[in-house]
């Protein structure tokens, strides 16, 4: 078989951006929303009103990835434009350790560097008041927000999950609200306050909600609702339902105060997720069932497949993107930061290096992008049943390496977006090409790759059973 023939030199074209004052922006990022859980992208038992409303007023992606199949790697993707595997952020944060792994862990990275230059750290330098609100999940109180770039930090710690969604909420940079309050509703309320108090002058308002992590809590009124409802599919769970709808609210609750400010029409916004739905997690006693379901994408977050890191990614912006249009090329969370500094023409800072490639040329209208491929390192295990692995997708093909035993696989998305059916055995040479490439790209990148762990004992399981109680105490992803 010859060899196959390089793509086509592709060069995009940069839209016209509005005259007049650099927009502002709001960044709603969610936690472990997979790609089907709303109902612009196929949910017939979630309701979305809000978002698929922004889905019509701007563009849906439907070939958006998460920067990791968990959530503090694309988090410090999202902030900073380098993919995980350059930050050598690639778990969250302070990750699974394995009891009798086949490879030991790399020594990674477990809090955002101030040395890295933060998309609020650039955007101060053209005058935009900046806030963190929600989720941080990138170190310590010393690599907090307000030490990133941001005027204030409302609910960011180090914590990737909150105790609590219902007040009192145990969250020290929050505090508590009247009993009950709903915690998306109070992140939503003091990006609304930071948004009237900062109307004059342009603002970046990053909202990474806490859910729809675990652990699972609604109101309990609208649980009632989904109760009444039958499941569909695989979307089934009231209460994952009820979480689901406080994020449609905020959006709602967000737009509705663009309008009132008579922001709307300078306001990029763009909503997405952080990786894939909670799908599966893998005991030591087997299999059991998460939340939420990504099918037609196999299994979900922590999974080195599509359901680990196909994401929803909607971006409205009115005079740049076309109302209801779509865009099918692959783009990734790193992508944000370039997308952010073109709209804003806001250039990097001195020797700023970002892996990502902006965005601008699609919310245009064009499908075109300069580069050929997106890619994924994970040296780590999780309970979603990642192994450490390494991907790349490249047009329509998809190629994985797992790390235990150097093995990979390959899968057309386009055919089978299950990821059934691995091609790696009858097409050798595109396989051999795409893992040459993606060895090039650890290279340049400084991946950690994991190495064989002399301790490992094949008659043990991956990790011990835990004794009842043991583990409670720390904190959840």
């Amino acid at each position: 078989m010859p060899p196959i023939a390089p793509p086509p030199v592709k060069v995009p074209v940069v839209p016209q951006l509005p005259a007049g004052p650099p927009p502002n922006i709001i960044v709603v990022l969610v936690d472990d929303m997979g790609w089907t859980d709303l109902g612009c992208y196929g949910s017939k038992y979630y309701e979305t009103p809000n978002i698929d409303k922004l889905a019509q007023e701007g563009m849906r992606f439907t070939q958006a990835y998460a920067a990791c199949t968990v959530c503090s790697p694309t988090r410090a993707a999202m902030l900073t434009g380098k993919t995980p595997a350059r930050l050598h952020i690639t778990d969250w944060i302070a990750g699974h350790v394995p009891d009798n792994g086949r490879l030991l862990i790399p020594k990674w990275t477990m809090q955002l560097p101030l040395e890295e230059a933060t998309i609020a750290e650039r955007l101060k330098t053209r005058g935009y008041a900046t806030a963190s609100i929600g989720k941080w999940h990138l170190g310590e109180e010393d690599f907090y927000p307000t030490k990133q770039g941001f005027d204030v930090n409302i609910g960011g710690t180090h914590a990737g999950s909150p105790p609590n969604y219902f007040s009192p909420y145990k969250i020290a940079t929050l505090p508590d609200g009247p009993k009950d309050e709903f915690l998306s509703d109070r992140l939503t309320d003091e990006a609304v306050k930071f948004i009237e108090k900062n109307k004059a002058k342009p603002f970046f308002v990053y909202l990474p909600h806490y859910g729809v992590h675990t652990p699972i809590m609604g109101k309990p009124e609208v649980v009632a609702k989904y109760q009444a409802k039958k499941g569909v599919g695989g979307h089934s769970n009231p209460v994952y339902a009820a979480l689901v709808e406080s994020i449609d609210d905020s959006v709602g609750k967000l737009r509705a105060k663009l309008d009132e400010l008579k922001l709307t029409e300078n306001t990029l916004f763009l909503f997405t997720s952080d990786n894939g739905g909670l799908s599966h997690l893998v005991r030591p006693q087997g299999w059991s069932r998460g939340p939420t379901d990504n099918s037609p994408a196999r299994l979900g977050k922590g999974s080195a497949y599509e359901g680990g890191v196909h994401i929803p990614l909607i971006v409205a912006w009115p005079g740049v993107v076309k109302p209801g249009s779509t865009c099918g090329v692959p783009v990734i969370t790193y992508d944000t930061v370039p997308t952010l500094l073109a709209a804003t023409q806001t250039p990097l800072k001195k020797d700023q290096i970002v892996d990502g490639e902006s965005m601008l040329p699609l919310l245009g209208g064009t499908d075109t992008l300069a580069r050929d491929a997106i890619y994924w390192h994970y040296p780590h295990y999780h309970p979603g049943s990642a192994m450490p692995y390494s991907a790349i997708r490249e047009g329509d093909w998809k190629l994985i390496l797992f790390h235990e035993d150097n093995h990979v696989e390959l899968y057309n998305l386009k055919l089978d977006a299950g990821e059934v059916d691995n091609r790696a055995p009858f097409d050798s040479v595109r396989a051999m090409q795409l893992h040459d490439k993606l060895m090039a790209w650890l290279k340049d990148s400084g991946a950690q790759i994991p190495e064989r762990n002399p301790k490992y004992d094949p008659d043990k399981p991956l990790n011990e059973p835990k004794k009842p109680g043991e583990g409670k105490k720390k904190k959840a992803e």
